[in-house]
């Protein structure tokens, strides 16, 4: 979610449509966690009038957001070498 708001706002159905794309999510256990994330203050909301329809909230990171996705992306990193250095000694051992 924090890595979709890094380079971009978005409004929560799109960031839906962007998650959904690459795995399966129900839209009913995004915006909990949207308004989780507000609250712990890595995003900020603010409303868009939009063309097709009522206005839209959009997201938008916050530098604490954008620190702790730096955070999560360097555990994440961490996390796939270890599994991949894991993976080549096992089918180094076959």
């Amino acid at each position: 979610m924090l890595v979709l708001l890094d380079k971009k706002d978005r409004y929560g159905y799109e960031l839906v449509q962007k998650i959904s794309d690459q795995i399966e999510i129900s839209e009913g256990s995004v915006y909990p966690l949207l308004r989780r994330l507000t609250k712990e203050e890595y995003f900020t909301t603010y409303l868009q009038e939009s063309s097709e329809g009522p206005s839209r909230k959009y997201y938008k990171l916050t530098d604490k957001g954008r620190n702790y996705l730096k955070e999560l992306i360097a555990e994440w990193n961490e996390f796939t070498n270890g599994v991949n250095t894991l993976i080549k000694e096992g089918v180094s051992h076959e």
